[in-house]
């Protein structure tokens, strides 16, 4: 992950127009209201051995951290949003529009700015666990949060 590659992701999505229509493309997907992107953390062709897993673990996390503490500085500090009581009522069957309604099912917990007129969600998911897969997925949207 590198930080600037980011940022400038992250800046290009937020002047972006929203298409019409649902449209994927590969680590990103657009819709009405919305961009989504997922930002590649650990190295799926990361070295051998649990040592080498664990500090290629590490570097993940500590460049995360950065991320989040550049986009604070820029922003300033997010709301920390609990997804829980959202999925919970999803699972009872309440509609929940897009984004949220993909970001309930993949994130715990997500860190969240208003800028401008776009809402700017960024979440950690992957657990902590040594080898495990870690992104970071960003949500642009006009979409207020439910």
């Amino acid at each position: 992950m590198t930080i600037a590659r980011h940022l400038r992701l992250i800046d290009e999505l937020r002047v972006r127009e929203y298409p019409p229509e649902h449209a994927p493309s590969g680590s990103r997907s657009s819709g009405p209201g919305y961009h989504t992107a997922y930002l590649r953390g650990a190295d799926e062709g990361g070295a051998a051995g649990e040592a080498a897993s664990s500090e290629s673990r590490a570097q993940v996390v500590a460049e995360q951290e950065a991320l989040l503490d550049v986009l604070t500085r820029r922003w300033g500090e997010p709301d920390w949003v609990s997804l829980w009581s959202t999925r919970e009522r999803m699972l009872r069957g309440e509609a929940i529009p897009e984004p949220w309604a993909t970001s309930v099912v993949e994130c715990q917990n997500l860190h969240l700015w208003k800028v401008d007129e776009r809402w700017i969600a960024l979440a950690f998911l992957g657990d902590k666990a040594v080898g495990s897969q870690c992104d970071v997925v960003v949500v642009v949207t006009s979409v207020d949060p439910p």
